[in-house]
């Protein structure tokens, strides 16, 4: 690693400054001089929009087609639902009046106490209130469900704690929200874009999850049930990195949804809600990621492969550049985004440790001893390793590298995550070895209380009952009453 580096704080040392260090010098994202909000910087943004894209045209594919609805909401939609409101009362930014005036020293402005809204606007934590409003004017008839939308937005919780990416008051985010006939529909729906989002997850971002339910006291406000993808980041800790909630009945009934179903009779329309957001982003940081810099999946780099030439004399680096042009025009017919850095004013040692720094996947470099051999240096940004290849046939032995990358990121990541999953059944133990990071597969009783007696004394939640897991006769190792389940428990983010 180059010197130039030697500022950012090592993992083993304290993971969080790490990480607040990496978000910003990878030039991800940087703190707002607005409490709480973040500005996503070019670099972090394109890795964004290479999720969205993707995410896009996979929801695309079931069926959903895009729409936008109102940032602002009607205090009195939220009170429709009276567990959702609950749930994002705390968290809800009020917007109050519409107008600003001059101050009476003409040197600022202030609330103009005669705009005062009639009814206050909050402006959207969440769309299911303003949505499900708008529907009731779309569905009269079976013949019209279902619905299938989504929108890529923003939205705003007041947090008071925050942390880039993790945890701001406003982020992006996507949110489908659809409308069914039938329970079975909506269920098998919710299912559906949970399996979406946990093949993105392994397929694109190299994250491993584990797939379930979530308990009750953990499910979204409004929900009958939410379905989550839970991922494990380098410190042993969880991150919720996408829901899908089945909503029942109760915004259908909250807003008078209702459809003449096919015996003609009068029914409340069955509805979905589910959503990822930059919170993704924290996720890929925080799973690939080492004391060189960041560790991106070639599938969603923003650049795969930089070129960086060694100086010599003019006649030299003209001839370098000859030899890489042809290269350059082979990698971008295959769809592979390459840049040649052949700026004169940073040497290349800068150059190497920036893009570690940034996660390129693959850095080429050449100098005229190596256009002498024929040959070309090769290092791969997941294990750092180097070796000279020749310049002939390089384009594919890139593409196939990325390939091996992109796999190799993720089977490091699967082990990882496999290796730090246990079994547990005595509670002293697991409050014990729960301080070390981990997913914990631990009986249940099915009780609230039980549940909040473990995050009290531990800090750790119920992920979630997960899907695949055998399910087989216990004891809760708290209460000693027989278990409902085994369930993934971890100290989360």
């Amino acid at each position: 690693m180059a010197k130039e580096l030697d500022f950012l704080t090592k993992r083993s040392e304290d993971y969080s400054k790490w990480y607040n260090e990496l978000v910003v010098k990878a030039d991800l994202a940087e703190q707002s001089d607005v409490r709480g909000c973040m500005v996503i910087k070019p670099y972090g943004y394109a890795i964004w929009e290479k999720m969205q894209s993707i995410l896009d045209a996979k929801f695309k594919e079931t069926g959903v087609q895009n729409a936008y609805f109102p940032l602002l909401i009607p205090k009195s939609f939220l009170s429709r639902e009276a567990e959702h409101v609950e749930g994002f009362a705390k968290e809800c930014a009020v917007v109050t009046h519409y107008r600003l005036k001059t101050n009476e020293t003409h040197d600022g402005v202030v609330v103009d106490p005669a705009a005062k809204l009639e009814e206050e606007l909050i402006i959207r934590p969440t769309s299911e209130t303003i949505i499900w409003n708008t529907y009731k004017n779309w569905i009269h008839s079976y013949r019209d469900l279902p619905v299938l939308c989504n929108q890529w937005c923003n939205v705003m919780r007041w947090e008071m704690r925050t942390r880039l990416f993790l945890r701001t008051a406003e982020f992006l985010w996507q949110e489908g929200h659809t409308a069914h006939a039938t329970r079975e529909e909506a269920e098998e729906r919710a299912k559906q874009m949970l399996k979406v989002y946990a093949d993105f997850a392994e397929q694109y971002m190299a994250v491993p999850v584990v797939q379930g339910v979530k308990s009750e006291t953990e499910r979204f406000a409004g929900a009958l049930d939410t379905y989550t993808i839970e991922a494990m980041m380098q410190d042993g800790k969880a991150l919720q990195s996408g829901t899908s909630h089945f909503l029942g009945q109760n915004f259908g009934k909250a807003f008078d949804v209702q459809f003449l179903n096919k015996e003609n009779k009068p029914e409340y329309a069955w509805a979905t809600s589910w959503g990822v957001s930059t919170r993704l982003m924290g996720a890929l940081i925080m799973t690939h990621s080492d004391d060189n810099g960041l560790v991106l999946p070639p599938l969603l780099a923003p650049l795969q492969v930089v070129i960086i030439p060694i100086g010599g004399k003019a006649a030299q680096m003209e001839a370098v550049d000859a030899a890489v042009a042809p290269i350059m025009d082979e990698l971008k017919a295959m769809g592979i985004s390459v840049k040649y850095d052949n700026a004169d004013n940073r040497r290349p040692g800068f150059k190497f440790a920036d893009y570690e720094l940034k996660g390129v996947p693959v850095r080429l470099v050449l100098g005229a001893r190596d256009l002498e051999n024929g040959t070309i240096e090769v290092m791969r940004r997941d294990t750092l390793e180097k070796e000279s290849r020749p310049i002939a046939g390089i384009a594919a032995y890139v593409k196939e590298l990325l390939e091996q990358i992109q796999e190799n990121i993720f089977q490091k990541a699967l082990k990882y995550r496999d290796e730090h999953i246990y079994e547990c059944d005595n509670y002293d133990e697991f409050k014990q070895r729960v301080k070390e990071g981990g997913f914990f597969l631990c009986h249940w009783d099915g009780t609230a209380e039980t549940e909040a007696k473990i995050k009290e004394e531990t800090q750790a939640t119920i992920r979630c009952v997960p899907f695949g897991v055998e399910q087989t006769p216990g004891v809760d190792m708290v209460s000693g009453k027989p278990a409902v389940a085994r369930v993934l428990i971890a100290r989360s983010y």
